[in-house]
């Protein structure tokens, strides 16, 4: 399909453009590589008993899989994103500083990693992602999207609508992965807060649209993830498991139905 004359003559927005470019065939970069997310709150914030094992159960992991590793921001970003608001900084400056957080788990998990040879490729850097993957079969990011002063401004307040959650899955969409995991604290999407809720019932599998429709008030994974889940091409779920959990990222990776899976 040669595209050349309807960019170059017609708006980048005009309906009739937009559908030419979406029936365009798309290349998946790294179709053979899953991306996980490092939970910030569930696992960097709970130190060495929580981080080494599930590191170690990484590395082992890279013997039969190339990974992409994602942190996240965690508590500290949440502080930090408590006395920005505070200030009265705007979504912009916020999406700056959830940045640094992220950057810095990334760090700390880069020197843990360092003697496997795992590097931490810096958002600027992220074309160099292939080689690490050739060479090592994994890579640690930070999970913040690179929105900076461009995030997009929330109806409500000034917390940054895109964090890591959807950071790390817009790197698994855009490179054509073969999956999106997310490691948290708890078994996968239950119905309510296990943590503060006996009643609350695991959900195995939903679709993005039921879960949109339950409108739940808390969410394991980013309300701006499932937005993204809606116009995927590639990465059409995504699967949330335990990792305080001895090996179920391991079955995760394996294919196997732990946790919950969210469809697109």
């Amino acid at each position: 399909m040669n595209l050349a004359p309807l960019l170059t003559s017609g708006s980048l927005d005009d309906p009739e453009v937009l559908a030419a470019v979406a029936a365009a065939p798309e290349e998946r970069l790294l179709p053979d590589v899953t991306v996980i997310k490092v939970g910030g709150q569930s696992l960097v914030d709970r130190g060495r008993a929580a981080v080494f094992p599930l590191l170690e159960e990484i590395v082992a992991a890279t013997g039969d899989h190339r990974l992409l590793i994602g942190t996240g921001g965690g508590t500290r970003a949440r502080h930090a994103y408590a006395l920005a608001a505070g200030l009265g900084l705007p979504t912009g400056v916020l999406s700056d500083i959830g940045s640094s957080v992220a950057g810095q788990n990334a760090a700390m998990l880069g020197y843990l990693l360092a003697k496997h040879g795992i590097p931490v490729v810096e958002p600027h850097a992220l074309a160099s992602l292939p080689l690490h993957l050739a060479e090592v079969r994994a890579a640690v990011f930070a999970g913040m999207p690179p929105y900076d002063m461009w995030q997009r401004v929330p109806e409500a307040g000034v917390i940054p609508p895109y964090r890591t959650d959807a950071g790390c899955y817009l790197v698994a969409e855009t490179y054509g992965c073969a999956g999106m995991i997310y490691v948290k604290d708890e078994d996968g999407l239950y119905t309510a807060n296990p943590k503060n809720d006996p009643s609350a019932e695991l959900v195995p599998e939903i679709s993005v649209s039921d879960l949109l429709a339950r409108d739940l008030p808390d969410l394991v994974v980013e309300r701006g993830v499932l937005e993204l889940m809606a116009s995927a091409r590639h990465v059409r779920h995504v699967q949330v498991v335990n990792g305080l959990r001895p090996g179920v990222l391991t079955r995760a990776l394996a294919g196997e139905h732990v946790g919950t899976l969210i469809t697109g």
